[in-house]
């Protein structure tokens, strides 16, 4: 570990270049997490022993994607940064073509559902980050083993936009981002079921995150200018953990990355240790230079992920779209109020309700049909066009999402062996 010192005025200017990289939109990414499950029955638990047996058969596949490994067995993987929404989509569905036979092979199957319906919490992966994050969480509860070990997502990756205002200007896609999250989270809720039963909601695992921490998933105010309120978001949250070369690393309660640079206790922090800092933060939308949109439940079926990976770049991607988007999610402002996201009502009700709330169901039938128009500017294949139309009558215009079709399932009935629960 290097040990270079710097300052807090070092670690503030560096925050505001580092994590808004402005410049035209031109690079899309995606980050798709899954349950893994007993191809045959899926509340079977699969153990350790055969998840690292497929694992290590995983990680001899020729992927473009980055895959890795959750905490509690999820598995993901994380695209490269694609020129166009379709390179992206062709990239990653060869990926998960090879990823989804090489675990047929050994009678698994990939879950898409935001948060694991039938087992309780457990630790795949053992090493000090983990261990250390375990013990952060489990001071405000059980909410942070559900998230580390049970959920999975659909990770959309945009670029931060230009530096002016307007449409694709990123002051303008930070604010879009906070707000068309909520109807996100409500049109693609997909997580009903929690350890068995059936929890009320449609996005139980957007609801986990809210409980983790009382700072740590929470986003920065709106009001503020982006960069300024990233940065002191950044240094006024606690510090997971304290590295060390040998032995555990340390979970310091009630320390701050601003505290620990001011008093140099229980060590000077370095560069490296606020790099380290920014990957355990969990906001719905974290800036890494590029804009990472964290709130949508991972999707049903072999393709479902592609619809909201689709219909979110072309709201913030196509300059006419974007313009309708943010128009009428501004209307949910005043909702939202002023507690950050996710733990305002705005995304409360999107977690609960989903799109039976009429106002989100609204806002969620013009982005739909904006981005519905703005596909084909983007270059989507009639497939993928097909694939968001299918999924606006299905579910948006119904006031559905996702949840609604498992949510329908008797209490502790199994999905159909290799199939979703849409088939």
């Amino acid at each position: 570990m290097l040990t270079r010192q710097f300052t807090e005025t070092e670690a503030d200017d560096l925050l505001r270049c580092i994590c808004f990289k402005t410049g035209p939109p031109r690079y899309v990414g995606v980050e798709v997490e899954w349950l893994v499950h007993d191809l045959h029955d899926p509340r079977t638990p699969v153990s350790h022993h055969r998840l690292a047996d497929a694992y290590d058969a995983l990680r001899a596949l020729p992927l473009r994607s980055a895959l890795t490994v959750e905490p509690g067995g999820q598995l993901e993987l994380s695209s490269l940064p694609a020129t166009s929404l379709m390179a992206c989509v062709d990239s990653v569905s060869a990926d998960l073509t090879a990823v989804r036979t090489a675990l047929r092979a050994r009678d698994l199957t990939l879950t898409g559902l935001g948060q694991e319906p039938w087992q309780p919490p457990r630790r795949f992966l053992h090493d000090p980050r983990y261990d250390t994050m375990e013990a952060h969480f489990d001071r405000t509860g059980p909410a942070g083993r559900a998230m580390m070990c049970s959920s999975a997502s659909v990770q959309v990756c945009l670029d931060a936009g230009h530096e002016e205002p307007g449409p694709l200007g990123y002051g303008r896609r930070w604010r879009l981002a906070h707000l068309l999250g909520a109807v996100l989270v409500a049109a693609f809720a997909n997580s009903p079921y929690q350890e068995g039963r059936r929890t009320g909601l449609r996005s139980a695992r957007q609801e986990v995150w809210t409980r983790i921490d009382p700072v740590r998933a929470l986003a920065p105010p709106l009001e503020a200018e982006p960069r300024a309120a990233w940065a002191a978001h950044v240094l006024d949250a606690p510090v997971m953990c304290v590295r060390t070369p040998e032995g555990p690393w340390t979970a310091p309660e009630g320390l701050t990355f601003r505290d620990w640079l001011r008093t140099g206790v229980p060590r000077r922090p370095t560069r490296e240790d606020l790099d380290y800092h920014l990957t355990t933060l969990f906001p719905p939308v974290r800036p890494r230079g590029h804009l990472e949109l964290r709130m949508i439940d991972a999707q049903p079926g072999e393709d479902g992920w592609i619809v909201p990976l689709a219909v979110t770049t072309a709201l913030f991607d196509d300059p006419a779209a974007a313009e309708t988007a943010y128009r009428t999610v501004k209307s949910l402002a005043e909702r939202a109020g002023s507690l950050a996201a996710p733990r305002n009502p705005l995304w409360a009700d999107a977690a609960r309700s989903g799109l039976a709330d009429a106002e989100l169901r609204e806002a969620a039938q013009i982005c739909f049909a904006a981005a519905l128009d703005a596909l084909p500017r983007l270059g989507a294949t009639p497939e993928v066009h097909g694939a968001v139309a299918a999924f606006m009558d299905r579910y948006v215009a119904r006031g559905l999402s996702p949840a609604d079709d498992f949510a329908a399932l008797a209490p502790g009935a199994a999905l159909a062996p290799g199939k979703d629960h849409h088939s």
